[in-house]
């Protein structure tokens, strides 16, 4: 390889000049940016003008050892092209030749960036070490510092150990080795302890002799004769002493620029910050193409890195996503990435992947050569630690307790814990975020810090050593119990919307306070006033697993000789909740609500009743006790009566509108359920949140599907679709899937088989995603209907079977019936009438003693058709009358009309048209709208067979 410092032969072409040594692209005299690997295919293109290099000739020279496909190249060459103009102008430079590769296209003029002979040549540095032979994505920072040296005299690079600093100042220090007329000198602090050696090792550095006590002034003498760059490196422990210093040089010798690095600014006057921040990581997430990782500069690190070490690599398809994830867990660190590639010729990626959480991590050895402190993750952290005077090395140690994001407010609890003061701690943690010990985490409400995970490892091993677990863990678990404790207070108990939704990101410390609290060491007390504390937290993220397993072991944990009421009442319904969601309506469900409800009114709280009662209410649905259902309504009436709350009102007249259509007051249904048309954001309603199950789209549902059986088809489908959308905008799992399972029906009602089948796999893909068992099934069940509609009698069939078993087993009854009417109606489609005939009457005889549901006529009327498939027209007509006797009571014309075609077809065959036509066309006059819709369309069919 040449001599770096060799003259710069520069290439010219169009408005743009490119110095391939200096790895510079100037457009109109001005730097233009651009990354490394598209600069790297620029300078080989330039190389080789005019000539078309082959796609693998390009990837193998950019990418040396690492296997990357031409994704990666595509990407670079259009960030090149980009950076060269617009689409069109960029293109006519760097020219794709089809199944061959690319040619840089433009007349090239080559020039030496300075002239011949005429300037002097640049002397080599005295002390500037040797750059990195490739650096990994700090193109953007060192063209930025760069920059910010030329306006500012004084430029500090500032963050966390092992970022990269000393590197990128590298990296700048050469690229300014021309401005300077090669007077760049290099200043290593990190092994200087005595800070009365400062001036000299400065001095000696420039090469002078220093034959005085104070060699400042013959050091200024120097600073002030010529242009000087000086590269201050590692300054964090002295920064008391350097300061000033480097304040009065950067003031008394006009021509002096400073470049520093340092884990804390210098706060000096003039000095201009440049905090570096981690290496951008590929984002979590499934579907990322090895392609799309190694886009992102801490996985390009990480697999050069291996390629460096292993002479020839590979990244798997397998091995890619394990990557992204070592690297995010790394924070993008360069040096904790430098030395987690280097275990991978031991353990392999999944192997190192697995070792992360081990404390021996931090003990990894990386290169030989690398000063002591970036051997290993520990001494890098270590340097930092030990510098630390006691109340802010406390503080750290305290703060490796909390798990992602925490406030200022949570880290004082906890330092208080080690007994320092909070104006103590105020100072501690901004003296730990200017010395990048701390980081900040971005949020909405307010500011957020979390510790780097390897620095949260490291402080957390600190706190064992001194012995401060216990103390730390419970101020923790006590600060998290008090603030949900808060939180539910502020949000007046059960009635305000969306209380916990703003403290989401809590939800890792909340966990590990919980696992603290209930293990050995922990104290089960807190454990369980947490729990009671955490439930309504749990049920408003919808995480049901997690509400089940906290509360079940925080009510075994219950003292029964000294039981808080109020606390088991919040137990037990949280309980209820999350069994009847995770593993179907058991008599727990029922249990738990029952005793829950019973506390809420010993403690006389109105709040807790109601939303108890709607609690009872979905599960009393759930089980098929639809008149339990409108008891539980009417219960509700005389709370929201006391409460005297028109949003609780609302609840509960939704409450009852839905028991009415479940059994089969439509007309009423209809009454009570049009208000949640009328979308109010401003209202809170009852238990929106904490049941993660929205009253207002339940109503919606009712109303959707009250509107098709009281013969408004096209109103009915309008109202379907608006309550998909507005379960959407939710965001709660629970909602969303209730809103598709009953909104379906409409589409396969009205013969709309496309949208039904679209919103079946929706369901289907949803409930599986979030783990709910039971909606799963009711979406396979609903497909098998689906395929029975589309004349797929065995697929149905099978897939009826298959979604009506789990319900059996989960005690979801509300479907059951449902499923089983298709189920007969597929048996009788194929010829096998004695098992339709029986799977009719079993679902028939589910239906409590008075016989009243929403499905009943349209059971009765499928019973009536298999009896007339079977010659028994007797009988069929019989049924058939009975169903359109109970559909008339309902209001339910969309069961009437599909009664009437079924018996006008019976009496078709017995000669009856006249009979039948009196019997079915005053009922197709009565519909207005929908008139195209499967039902009306056979009806009119009928009417025309019979005319």
């Amino acid at each position: 390889m040449p001599d770096t410092h060799d003259q710069d032969s520069a290439i010219s072409f169009g408005p743009f000049r490119l110095l391939p040594k200096s790895r510079l692209l100037e457009k109109d005299g001005a730097p233009l940016h651009l990354g490394g690997r598209a600069l790297d295919i620029l300078i080989f293109l330039a190389e080789h003008a005019g000539e078309v290099i082959d796609k693998r000739e390009l990837i193998k020279r950019v990418w040396a050892d690492v296997t990357v496909d031409e994704g990666s190249l595509r990407f670079h060459i259009t960030t090149l092209r980009k950076a060269l103009g617009d689409a069109g102008e960029g293109s006519r430079y760097v020219v794709n030749v089809p199944g061959r590769g690319y040619c840089l296209a433009a007349p090239l003029l080559r020039t030496e960036s300075a002239g011949k002979g005429t300037s002097p040549p640049v002397p080599a540095p005295r002390s500037l070490p040797s750059p990195l032979a490739k650096m990994i994505g700090r193109d953007d920072a060192v063209a930025r510092i760069r920059a910010e040296l030329a306006q500012h005299r004084f430029v500090t690079i500032v963050g966390p150990g092992g970022i990269g600093k000393t590197s990128v100042a590298l990296a700048v220090a050469h690229g300014e080795l021309q401005a300077f007329d090669g007077h760049v000198n290099f200043v290593d602090f990190g092994a200087l302890t005595d800070t009365r050696l400062i001036p000299g090792t400065i001095a000696a550095t420039l090469g002078l002799t220093v034959n005085s006590d104070d060699p400042m002034p013959g050091l200024l003498t120097v600073l002030r004769s010529r242009r000087t760059l000086l590269v201050f490196d590692s300054c964090e422990h002295i920064l008391d002493e350097l300061a000033p210093l480097a304040e009065r040089i950067v003031q008394e010798a006009p021509e002096l620029h400073i470049l520093a690095t340092s884990r804390e600014s210098f706060r000096s006057e003039g000095e201009r910050v440049h905090r570096l921040f981690p290496l951008d990581c590929p984002p979590q997430g499934d579907g990322l193409s090895i392609a799309d990782i190694l886009a992102y500069p801490a996985s390009q690190l990480f697999v050069e890195r291996i390629a460096e070490s292993l002479g020839e690599f590979e990244l798997s398809e397998e091995d890619a996503p394990l990557v992204g994830e070592i690297c995010r867990r790394l924070d993008g660190i360069a040096l904790a990435i430098e030395l987690a590639a280097g275990r991978v010729d031991a353990y392999g990626i999944a192997g190192t992947a697995s070792l992360l959480d081990s404390r021996f991590s931090l003990l990894w050895r990386g290169r030989r050569t690398a000063i002591p402190r970036h051997q290993t993750l520990s001494a890098a952290l270590a340097w930092s630690y030990d510098l630390l005077p006691a109340a802010e090395s406390a503080t750290l140690r305290g703060l490796s307790v909390f798990v992602g994001p925490f406030t200022l407010e949570a880290s004082l609890a906890v330092a208080s814990s080690q007994g320092i003061s909070e104006p103590e701690a105020v100072e501690a943690i901004s003296n730990l975020l200017s010395k990048s010990l701390i980081a900040t985490s971005p949020a909405e409400r307010r500011l957020r810090y979390r510790l780097l995970d390897t620095t949260r490892a490291f402080a957390g091993n600190k706190l064992v050593e001194h012995g401060e677990v216990p103390r730390v863990a419970r101020a923790h678990a006590n600060y998290f119990r008090d603030v949900l404790r808060d939180i539910a207070l502020k949000s007046s108990g059960m009635q305000t919307a969306g209380g916990f939704l703003p403290y989401a990101d809590h939800l890792p410390n909340v966990r590990a306070a919980l696992t603290w609290s209930f293990s050995d060491g922990g104290d089960r007390s807190i454990g369980v006033d947490l729990a009671a504390s955490a439930a309504q937290f749990f049920l408003e993220l919808t995480l049901l697993t997690e509400c089940y397993r906290w509360t079940q072991q925080a009510l075994t944990s219950l003292d029964t000789s000294a039981i808080d009421s109020r606390q088991e009442m919040t137990l037990q319904a949280a309980l209820g909740v999350s069994v009847m969601f995770t593993q179907g309506n058991t008599e727990a469900v029922r249990a738990a609500f029952t005793r829950s409800l019973q506390l809420a009114q010993e403690l006389e709280d109105l709040h807790w009743q109601l939303w108890l009662l709607r609690g009872l209410h979905i599960y009393l649905t759930r089980v098929g006790d639809f008149h339990g259902a409108l008891g539980t309504g009417t219960q509700g009436e005389s709370v929201a009566r006391k409460l005297n709350d028109p949003a609780a009102a609302l609840n509960v007249e939704w409450m009852l509108g839905v028991a009415h259509h479940l059994i089969g007051n439509q007309d009423k249904a209809v009454q009570f359920c049009e208000s949640a048309m009328v979308h109010n954001p401003g209202s809170q309603r009852l238990n929106i949140g904490h049941l993660g199950y929205d009253d207002r789209i339940v109503a919606l549902v009712a109303l959707a599907r009250g509107l098709w059986l009281t013969g408004r088809p096209d109103r009915a489908v309008e109202a379907a679709r608006y309550t998909v959308r507005e379960a959407e905008l939710l965001e709660q799992p629970l909602t969303l899937g209730i809103s598709l399972i009953w909104t379906i029906y409409v589409f396969l009602w009205v013969g709309d088989w496309a949208n039904a089948e679209i919103l079946i796999e929706r369901l289907i893909d949803h409930s599986a995603r979030h783990f709910l068992g039971p909606y799963h099934a009711v979406g396979i069940g609903q497909k098998g209907e689906l395929l029975l509609r589309r004349g797929d009698i065995a697929g149905g069939i099978e897939h009826l079977r298959r979604g009506q078993a789990t319900l059996y087993a989960t005690r979801h009854r509300i479907m059951t019936t449902v499923f089983a009417t298709a189920l007969a109606e597929g048996l009788a489609a194929q010829n096998q009438p004695d098992e339709a005939l029986r799977t009719i009457d079993e679902a028939i005889a589910e239906v409590p003693d008075h016989g009243e549901s929403f499905d009943m006529p349209e059971m009765l009327r499928v019973r009536g058709d298999i009896l007339a498939r079977s010659g028994n027209a007797a009988a069929a007509e019989s049924c058939l009358r009975t169903s359109l006797d109970l559909s008339r009571r309902q209001c339910a014309l969309g069961w009437e009309l599909r009664g009437a075609i079924s018996l006008g077809r019976v009496w078709r065959e017995a000669g009856k048209a006249g009979d039948a036509r009196a019997l079915l066309a005053p009922l197709v006059a009565r519909y207005q709208e929908g008139l195209q819709t499967r039902d009306l369309v056979a009806a009119k069919e009928l009417l025309g067979a019979l005319n």
